[in-house]
């Protein structure tokens, strides 16, 4: 975050490892001067309303150092969240189960590095586990996975969340009777060239398409999305969709499926999905994968797993083809929920939820192993991290 404000990072991070404990530091710190290197991480994690279930620190991409800088409390179970392109808001589920579930605008003060609730509405499906915001920035939408639904919300011009929402249903199943007895949504994100929306349903083994309205009006909720045109893309009966992303090139899509345990790699152009792979990311049954991101540079792909031999699976990606090769497998502390590479590639930091702990990890760019630095963040269930630059 090259702004004037940042980090916490004093003399005695800078010598030793970055441990943090937010209860003993009460002073918020700021660096005076401009240092293009270090940026905000925001940190989710599952929490009462009185603990800090959103934290800040600051991350120094060249020196892999983080310090705590700020929290928010009054919001329960604040797991995912994403900022605005601005860095000016933040937008967090509150994954709840039933009608306690939320979404929540918070309004970030990028020089201070702190937070102020600004509102909650109701996504009217339980257990919203992923949270993201339309290209034009204007509607945010959940991905309820008790709910079995898509929640969209319109954002009016101070960045609160509108209660004149859309409330997508699906329904269905998968063979895994325990996993799969009905839909459980996992993911909404929109394919790079911004036209359409992707929604993994876990319980329903697919992908459903959404083209983006071409006329989207704002504060209209139901004008986000064309439902009229949805179609969706089938795996494998009893993967277990759950996160997706996109090569830099924008022609290849990678989906870990959290039963399955494997990676598809998907081929894209113009909202068409073409599986071209499956490949292993766990290979010991865990049932328990979890998350995937590729390398800035796009050459290499990580995914998570969980609840056996917990970890990253790495795997190199071909250029022309987009296809994956397993080149390397990295342990973690326990349950890595969800994980993040820096914009400059040399850091993997992992959110390891049972450890209450964010390992950071440093990164070789030619062969895409990673070393642990042991510079760990001690932080309370973690689940999601983000930065904002």
């Amino acid at each position: 975050m090259n702004k004037s404000l940042i980090a916490l990072c004093m003399s005695s991070i800078i010598l030793g490892a970055c441990t943090s404990s937010p209860k003993k530091q009460t002073e918020l710190m700021t660096v005076p001067e401009e240092d293009s290197n270090v940026m905000y991480m925001l940190v989710g994690s599952y929490a009462t309303p009185d603990e800090e279930g959103i934290k800040v620190y600051s991350f120094n991409e060249e020196s892999g150092n983080a310090e705590y800088i700020s929290g928010l409390k009054g919001i329960s179970n604040p797991s995912y969240l994403t900022p605005s392109i601005d860095g000016e808001r933040i937008y967090a589920v509150g994954e709840d189960n039933g009608k306690t579930s939320t979404a929540n605008a918070i309004k970030f003060d990028k020089e201070t590095g702190t937070m102020t609730l600004l509102g909650s509405q109701s996504t009217g499906g339980g257990a919203p586990c992923y949270i993201n915001l339309s290209p034009a920035g204007n509607f945010v939408l959940t991905a309820n996975y008790m709910g079995g639904s898509i929640t969209v919300f319109p954002i009016d011009k101070d960045g609160r969340l509108k209660p004149d929402t859309r409330l997508i249903s699906f329904s269905g199943g998968g063979p895994d009777k325990d996993r799969q007895s009905q839909p459980h949504l996992h993911c909404v994100e929109f394919t790079p060239d911004h036209k359409y929306l992707l929604a993994d349903d876990l319980g329903t083994d697919q992908i459903h398409v959404f083209p983006v309205s071409e006329a989207v009006t704002d504060g209209v909720a139901h004008s986000l999305l064309d439902e009229s045109k949805e179609y969706n893309v089938k795996v494998e009966p009893g993967s277990g969709p759950r996160h997706i992303c996109f090569h830099p090139n924008q022609k290849f899509a990678y989906l870990i499926n959290e039963i399955s345990g494997k990676v598809i790699t998907f081929s894209y152009d113009k909202g068409k999905l073409d599986a071209l792979q499956y490949i292993e990311a766990d290979t010991v049954g865990a049932k328990g994968s979890g998350d995937i991101h590729i390398s800035p540079d796009g050459k290499f792909v990580y995914a998570s797993n969980r609840l056996q031999a917990d970890g990253l699976a790495i795997f190199s990606v071909d250029q022309e083809e987009g296809t994956l090769t397993k080149v390397g497998y990295q342990l973690t502390g326990i349950h890595p929920r969800n994980f993040i590479i820096s914009p400059n590639g040399l850091y993997l930091l992992v959110a390891c939820r049972d450890s209450n702990s964010i390992q950071v990890f440093k990164r070789d760019k030619t062969t895409g192993l990673l070393k642990d630095t042991g510079k760990t963040i001690q932080t309370s269930k973690p689940v999601c991290l983000k930065f904002i630059y």
